[in-house]
C-alpha cells in the first residue's frame, strides 16, 4: 500500500542542539511555507512513469525546495523538513487497519538504513499507530548526525521518530547489547534524553517504568516540557530510542493514543 506524505509545517520534531558527534556534517533543511502542500507520492509516480523512482524522489525534494524556504539546521520548533541529499530507501511496512483502526508498522528487512558505511543490518522493530499516521521522508544527513531511522506523523495528532545508534558510541564489547548493560533507567534518560529533546532532561522526567516483552527489557519515560514519551531498548550492537511527541493541544486531546503508540514499540 502506498501512502501520500504532505509537507506540513507541524509534522515533525527537530532537535534544537545538534549532537557533538555531528561536527563536520552539515545539511540544509527545506521548511514549508503557507503555500500549497507538495505530495511526495505525486513525484514518485512521475519518476516511475519515466522508469526511475529515484528520479521521482529527487524531483520531489527539488520541487519542494522551490516552493518552500530553505534554512540551515539548528532551528527549534515542530516543522517538517526534508533535508537535501539522497533519501534513505523507504519501503512500505504498514499493515491494514485492525478492528480498532490501528495499523502495525514493521521495519522491512531490506530497507536501507542510511547511516553510513560499516553498519550491519538493523534488527527490525515494530510499533502501532492509529489509521491516518504516515511515514515522513528522512534524509541520510537528517539532523546533522543523529541516527534518525524513521519518522511518522499525523498533523492533527502528533509525531514520532526512531533513533538507531551504534552501541560502540557508548560502550565497548557490547555486540550483543541489552539496555541493562548500557545502564539504569536514570542513566539512560540522562545520557540520551537530550539526544531526543535537544536539551538537558533534568527536572523534566514525570515518570519512568520498566517493561519486559519476549525477554527484552524496555525503559519507558514521560517528559514535560516538551510533551514526549520515550521508549528505549537495545539489541545486537544498537541502541533504539523511540520518541512520540505532540504540541500542547494535541497532547491533551490524544494523550491516551500517544501513550499507546509509545508503549507498542518492540524490537523483533
Amino acid at each position: 500500500m502506498s501512502s501520500t506524505v504532505l509537507f506540513s509545517p507541524s509534522s515533525a520534531l527537530f532537535l534544537t542542539n545538534p549532537s557533538p558527534l555531528a561536527k563536520g556534517r552539515a545539511a540544509v533543511a527545506v521548511r514549508c511555507s503557507s503555500g500549497p502542500a507538495m505530495s511526495v507520492s505525486q513525484h514518485e509516480e512521475e519518476g516511475e512513469r519515466e522508469g526511475s523512482a529515484m528520479v521521482g524522489r529527487r524531483r520531489a525534494l527539488a520541487s519542494t525546495a522551490a516552493v518552500c524556504g530553505a534554512s540551515v539546521l539548528g532551528f527549534a520548533g515542530h516543522g517538517l523538513a526534508a533535508t537535501q541529499g539522497l533519501l534513505a530507501g523507504r519501503i512500505p511496512g504498514l499493515s491494514e487497519p485492525d478492528e480498532y483502526g490501528w495499523r502495525t508498522y514493521r521495519r522491512p528487512d531490506d530497507k536501507s538504513g542510511g547511516h553510513g558505511v560499516g553498519w550491519s543490518p538493523i534488527i527490525p522493530y515494530s510499533f502501532k499507530v492509529p489509521d491516518g499516521w504516515d511515514e515522513v521522508p528522512v534524509s541520510i544527513a537528517d539532523l546533522g548526525g543523529t541516527e534518525i531511522d524513521l519518522r511518522f506523523a499525523n498533523p492533527k495528532e502528533g509525531r514520532l521518530f526512531v533513533i538507531v545508534a551504534p552501541v560502540r558510541r557508548f560502550a565497548d564489547d557490547l555486540d550483543d547489547a541489552t539496555i541493562e548493560k548500557i545502564g539504569s533507567p536514570e542513566k539512560v534518560i540522562g545520557a540520551f534524553g537530550p539526544e531526543v529533546i535537544g536539551e538537558n532532561v533534568e527536572g523534566k522526567v514525570l515518570s519512568s517504568a520498566t517493561e519486559e516483552h519476549s525477554g527484552r527489557t524496555y525503559y519507558q519515560f514521560e517528559l514535560e516540557p516538551p510533551h514526549v514519551f520515550i521508549t528505549a531498548t537495545a539489541a545486537g550492537n544498537r541502541l533504539y530510542l523511540f520518541s512520540v511527541t505532540a504540541n500542547g493541544l494535541q497532547w491533551k486531546r490524544h494523550y491516551k493514543d500517544l501513550k499507546q503508540i509509545a508503549e507498542s514499540f518492540r524490537v523483533v
